[in-house]
This record gives structure tokens, sequence and C-alpha cells, in this order.
């Protein structure tokens, strides 16, 4: 079994993941749009009991996914700003993590893409060959 690791920005928060990734993603929520200041987030989805999070500056702010009005449970590091995982009531066995926040995750591909109803026309449009899905993954 893999372990992945990671941090924030400055280094205060950091996680350890005791699993292999299920899949890894690109989420084109509104929420992770503005939480990333960015057009999407990468993400890498695992299972929910097998993360570990550690430091004096992990903080959370709750966001409600506009596809299933349901929470997200947003962590993050209150010092540097760097968002490291997301606890998805809509998916209560998962957790995911940033990406970027990952110590090595340069061979991560995204298989799949969500919230696609609400991604910017470009970035849908790559030619990429992945799943993608107007809101939330199926269950």
């Amino acid at each position: 079994m893999a372990t992945l690791t990671g941090h924030c920005l400055c280094g205060n928060v950091s996680y350890t993941v005791d699993s292999e990734p299920l899949v890894t993603a690109i989420c084109h929520c509104n929420s992770c749009q503005r939480q990333t200041g960015s057009t999407y987030s990468l993400v890498v989805a695992v299972p929910r009991d097998s993360v570990t999070l550690t430091g004096d500056t992990l903080a959370n702010f709750d966001t409600v996914t506009e596809a299933t009005g349901t929470p997200s449970h947003r962590r993050f590091c209150s010092n540097c700003g760097s968002p490291l995982v997301t606890f998805a009531d809509a998916a209560p066995e998962m957790a995911f993590i940033k990406a970027g926040t990952l110590d090595n995750g340069v061979d991560l591909a995204p298989s799949l893409e969500v919230h696609c109803a609400s991604a910017f026309e470009y970035a849908v449009n790559d030619g990429a060959e992945r799943a993608r899905f107007p809101a939330d993954m199926p269950a």
C-alpha cells in the first residue's frame, strides 16, 4: 500500500494518506473555482478514513455544493491559505486531496471531470479523453 504525503505552502499543516488513490479528477464547481482562484481544482480521491491531517493552523470552511445542496467541509491552512482536502457530505466515504499540495503527485493524471456544467468553456474543450459529468460523479 502506498502512502501519499503533502503539506501547505508554509509547511504548518501536513497530511498522510495510507491508501492508493481511488481516482484523480478535475472539479469545475464554482466553490473549487473560487477556492483555488483558478478555472478548476485537480483533486485526488482517497478513502476518508485513510487521511491524517496535522498542524496548528488547520482551519475549516464549509460550503454547499450547488448540484446536490449538501455541505462540503474544506480544510485549509489559516496561515498561508493553501486548500488541502475537502470532505463532501455527498461522498461520505471519500476525501478529496488538492493535488497541488502532494509531495509527489507528478504522475497523477485526471481520468474524469465533474461539475462540467459550471466549467469555463475552454477548459472542457481541450481535446483530452476523459469522462465528463455535468455535476457530481454518478453513485
